[in-house]
């Protein structure tokens, strides 16, 4: 696969996956996937990411398997939902986090977060993966399979071009 991921496909792979509920706050760099997810009904949108966590925590209770999407600098606003409710708890999730400040190229006031996000994601002990536009649909299986392993979050991170 070469250029972008079809978002159908992509929403087809979560599926596959047994990933059943979509929320998250938007973000450009996932424009075409959020698309996709509101053409199916699927898609919750959420003004902030921590809220957008604490449903899907209650999606998980319900028996659903969420898939959370957000900025990276959404995650620096969820840390304390992942750590007291859904590590302690041992709720999973699929975090879709964009990789705002990739390379240090993006609106200024996304490169720290940018620069950080790897090792904010190693210090907070989530597994993660920063796939290729040719592994991403192969790494949501990687996902779940961590989810399954863990009950806990799991994080896709989203570099700018994979969903265009």
């Amino acid at each position: 696969m070469s250029g972008s991921v079809p978002a159908d496909r992509f929403v087809d792979g979560l599926l596959c996956a047994g990933f059943d509920f979509f929320v998250g706050v938007p973000c450009s760099l996932v424009k075409t996937l959020l698309a996709e997810l509101e053409r199916r009904g699927l898609y919750l949108g959420e003004t902030r990411e921590d809220a957008a966590l604490g449903v899907a925590a209650g999606a998980y209770l319900a028996g659903r398997m969420p898939v959370v999407i957000m900025q990276n600098s959404g995650l620096g606003v969820s840390l304390n939902a992942l750590g007291s409710l859904h590590f302690l708890y041992r709720i999973p999730a699929l975090l879709l986090v964009t990789w705002r400040g990739y390379q240090g190229e993006d609106a200024p006031e996304h490169l720290v977060m940018g620069e950080v996000l790897p090792r904010v994601l190693e210090l907070f002990g989530v597994p993660f993966r920063a796939p290729l536009v040719e592994a991403m649909v192969a790494d949501v299986d990687w996902a779940a399979a961590r989810i399954r392993e863990t009950r806990r979050p799991v994080a896709l991170v989203v570099r700018p071009g994979i969903f265009e």
